[in-house]
């Protein structure tokens, strides 16, 4: 909950610009509010007008648009280095600071006219890090979905079909969770999700998934689902609640199938069932990467570049088909 009392009157503006123009989720909106708080606090501290020396304490709304002003990208070079240096920030927590603040920025120059200069115009992206992701192999894939279907779990049907739908879609925990019934469209194989920043996505479902959704439904509570403003009656997936399911239930849900399965719970998670999905069909089903982006619901293919690493067992193959290699 975004307390806007902590806010100066300008960030409140960008806040209500990106939710009703740019159609921000409420997701966004949240890092938007917490990325500025954060840069705000710093600038007090860097501009000397805060007492507080608790950082997390440090009240801006009282900072005037004029203090907002004097700042320089020289100012907000500053910031991004106290992440990292003091804060040990990652690079990909940096780089969505700098996004925020460039938007930010922008808005206020271009859009509500409160600054005459965009002191974040050429501000650059941290460079990323280097750093494969995380995924379970083929082997690994299926013996996690052997252990998911065990009738000792009254709950083996829902989350068969969850894993499923994981592994096969590289579906994101938000978007699971918000699925709904009429969202699945059998006869032409597809489910609509909502992605980031509010977008809608079509989702082809290969037959394992629409196998694992349909006798899911067949047990699917009918009765004594709740309507409540989460609308769990139209849920796909339900808690023993019967309320649509939280994001953590499905968190502890993978984790405990995880265990399970004899998979190292502090190296996978749900998000990484995600890269195995978009992992096996780069690598199984020789996809297109451009494909698999509109499949993932990236808005850069950049970010759909980390998956297109290749294994020490593909390097090696393809050193032993170059047609010399028999020579």
């Amino acid at each position: 909950m975004i307390k806007r009392e902590e806010n100066p009157d300008y960030i409140n503006s960008f806040l209500d610009y990106s939710a009703t123009i740019l159609n921000k989720s409420p997701n966004s909106i949240k890092e938007y509010n917490y990325d500025l708080m954060m840069f705000f606090r710093f600038i007090k501290m860097h501009f000397h007008m805060a007492n507080e020396t608790d950082f997390t304490k440090i009240e801006i709304n009282d900072i005037p648009i004029s203090i907002v002003k004097k700042i320089t990208l020289e100012d907000i070079h500053a910031f991004i280095s106290y992440l990292a240096i003091e804060l040990k920030s990652k690079s990909a927590t940096r780089a969505r600071k700098v996004s925020t603040i460039r938007i930010f920025f922008k808005y206020l120059s271009q859009k509500a006219n409160l600054i005459d200069v965009n002191p974040a115009q050429n501000l650059e992206t941290p460079k990323a890090d280097k750093r494969l992701p995380k995924y379970l192999n083929l082997e690994e894939s299926k013996r996690l979905l052997s252990v998911v279907e065990n009738e000792d779990n009254r709950n083996y049907q829902r989350d068969y079909a969850i894993i499923t739908l994981f592994l096969n879609c590289g579906l994101r925990l938000s978007e699971l969770v918000g699925i709904d019934i009429k969202d699945i469209d059998f006869s032409e194989a597809k489910l609509n999700v909502i992605g980031k920043g509010n977008k809608e996505r079509t989702i082809y479902l290969n037959q394992a998934c629409l196998k694992a959704i349909s006798e899911y439904l067949q047990v699917r509570p009918k009765e004594g689902v709740k309507v409540d403003k989460l609308n769990s009656h139209k849920a796909l997936f339900l808690s023993e609640r019967r309320e649509r399911i939280s994001k953590r239930t499905v968190q502890y849900v993978v984790n405990k199938e995880l265990q399970a399965a004899g998979l190292d719970t502090n190296k996978y998670s749900v998000h990484k069932l995600r890269h195995t999905a978009a992992t096996l069909m780069y690598q199984y089903g020789n996809v297109d990467i451009r494909a698999l982006q509109v499949l993932l619901g990236h808005e850069s293919i950049s970010t759909t570049e980390i998956y297109t690493h290749v294994d020490n067992m593909q390097v090696r193959n393809a050193v032993e088909s170059n047609p010399l290699a028999k020579l």
